[in-house]
């Protein structure tokens, strides 16, 4: 039996103590008291610059040159004016402008005028930016990431320039090395603090140091990846994405301490060979990541191009204890749950309030989804994305598992945590038979109402068939008797591209295409169909439908549900 523990609400008021603190911290950082640290000796040249695995494509540097920015789903057009003068309020378009990965495109684009339009930004935002420490563009989020941008892609920017845009260029990253350097350690935990350790790592390799400095790195970077990845491969916050972001940046360094013939810290290659199987873990058949704490739209060929370096072979795990994740997989069948409880506060931004739900795919078909999130669009729709009604499992009263929506002065402060959720998770996986199945519980809803949702899952028929029961219990496992107090509703969003209609009998058929057919029936209660929203689409939120099954848990305690596939791949079922 693995049981987890989650967060207390009670720790909200030490994260805004934490979180005030680190603001003053910072904020002294950055005055001209401690300006004189970043000082130093300019590097001479840049030794290696890094390989950057993440898409290019030459036609947005023809964009961004005529002045079109699409950054974080946002399109801003700067009409000759500089992108670091144009007053855009989205912020993740900002951080993405001065986080500077863009510069790939100018790279790939392998042109005199990609290349001079590269430099020409640069050293725009060297005059603008770099002689002030203040403000998002130096976020130390941001600039870690515009570090590693800097040195992936130096050949570019520093092709054809001139040795005074050189200098000024090489000093500026080792201005933003040592400032990171200096505010690292106080960063919020989580992706973010354990991608500064990588941008520290990339600057020891990258530029001339002294071998303490890369000993140093190197075992600032050990001390993250020893807390933040888990046994099984997962990130402690959780969210696939991280893995998927991290492993982006893990890959090039861990080729890059080979290509300048030092040996990477073992807990580097030991996190990249977890974080590898971790990620085929939560994927599709499809190529699409499973939509849990975060996770939003896939890009698929950053999978694919990641995933090429995953030597393990073989089919995923099935179990990730420490994640707190359940994979059952027959067939062409793939199931994916959630049966843990959210990450500690101060990891918990992004996560969302979806313990016990599930995500079911059939081939090339994704079948039952979460609805995972819009991370480029309208703000407003994330908490509604976050809420348990957005996932497919059991909501109790119209409330969800956990709370996140606090005042515009607190969210300010602290950011959006996740709390009073599921304190105390348990899960017991018992495969056998012919049969992949386990059964989980929460208890997110005791205190509110004094009931414990437990959900069954059973993966059989080779892979045909998928049978589950939800049970709404008291703590002790008896049934509530007060009939009328309590409604449950039990939902199965449906990904926007499967067909859902009744058949001549009235039975619900799910078809993704005229091989790969699903019926869904229940025992216990009739199924309705109502509208959803899948805000996870490629081109934002799109419209899509939900199985909802409602009851009283005095009247059913135990609502038992199956998929059965009556028209199968290959002719199989």
């Amino acid at each position: 039996m693995d049981t987890v523990r989650g967060h207390s609400p009670y720790q909200l008021w030490g994260l805004v103590t934490r979180q005030a603190w680190t603001r003053l911290r910072r904020r002294l950082r950055a005055g001209p008291s401690y300006r004189w640290r970043y000082s130093g000796r300019t590097p001479e040249r840049v030794l290696i610059a890094p390989p950057d695995l993440r898409l290019a494509d030459p036609q947005v540097a023809r964009d961004i040159y005529h002045g079109q920015f699409l950054l974080a789903g946002q399109l801003v057009e700067t009409r000759g004016q500089s992108p670091f003068l144009v007053p855009v309020q989205n912020r993740a378009w900002q951080e993405s402008l001065h986080g500077f990965r863009w510069l790939r495109h100018m790279r790939a684009a392998d042109s005199e005028l990609a290349a001079a339009n590269a430099r020409a930004l640069v050293e725009d935002w060297i005059s603008l930016h770099g002689k002030r420490i203040a403000g998002l563009p130096w976020d130390p989020a941001v600039t870690a990431r515009r570090i590693i941008s800097w040195l992936q892609h130096s050949s570019v920017v520093l092709q054809g320039a001139e040795l005074s845009f050189y200098r000024q260029f090489l000093k500026l990253i080792a201005v933003q090395m040592r400032y990171l350097r200096s505010v690292a350690s106080e960063m919020p935990d989580g992706e973010e603090r354990l991608r500064a350790r990588v941008a520290l790592a990339f600057c020891a390799l990258s530029l001339p140091a002294p071998a303490a400095a890369l000993k140093a790195a190197s075992r600032n970077l050990v001390y993250e990846l020893e807390r933040q990845i888990l046994p099984d491969g997962g990130h402690v916050s959780r969210n696939p994405r991280a893995v998927l972001e991290l492993l982006a940046d893990l890959l090039p360094l861990r080729h890059t301490y080979a290509n300048q013939a030092e040996q990477p810290p073992q807990a580097l290659i030991d996190a990249v060979e977890r974080m590898l199987p971790a990620l085929r873990f939560f994927r599709h058949r499809d190529g699409s990541i499973a939509r849990f704490n975060g996770m939003g739209i896939t890009l698929h060929d950053r999978v694919a191009a990641i995933l090429r370096y995953d030597d393990t072979g073989g089919a995923p795990l099935l179990h990730a204890p420490h994640s707190g994740y359940e994979r059952l997989a027959l067939g062409s069948t793939t199931v994916i749950a959630d049966t843990a409880p959210p990450p500690p506060n101060d990891l918990s931004h992004f996560a969302h309030a979806g313990c016990l739900s599930f995500e079911m795919s059939s081939g090339r078909h994704q079948f039952i989804v979460n609805s995972g999130v819009d991370c480029f669009g309208d703000d407003s729709f994330r908490p509604l994305a976050r809420t348990t009604a957005a996932h497919s499992t059991m909501t109790l009263n119209d409330t969800s598992q956990a709370r996140f929506s606090l005042s515009p002065q607190w969210s300010d402060l602290i950011g959006t945590p996740l709390l009073s959720g599921p304190r105390k998770v348990e899960c017991q996986r018992d495969d056998g038979d012919g049969e992949h199945r386990f059964a989980a519980s929460h208890d997110g809803y005791v205190a509110r109402f004094g009931l414990m949702h437990q959900r069954r899952l059973s993966l059989s028929a080779g892979g045909n068939l998928l049978e589950g029961m939800d049970s709404i219990r008291k703590p002790d496992g008896t049934r509530t008797l007060a009939e009328g107090k309590d409604m449950a509703a039990l939902r199965f969003h449906v990904h926007p591209d499967i067909d859902i209609y009744r058949d001549p009998e009235g039975r619900l058929i799910l078809t993704g295409e005229a091989t790969d057919t699903w019926l869904f029936t229940s025992d216990d209660v009739e199924p309705v169909v109502e509208e959803s929203i899948f805000f996870a689409g490629l081109g934002g939120p799109r419209k899509s439908r939900q199985i909802v099954l409602y009851a009283d848990p005095a009247q059913y305690p135990d609502i038992r549900w199956r998929l059965r596939r009556t028209h199968a791949i290959n002719g199989e079922g």
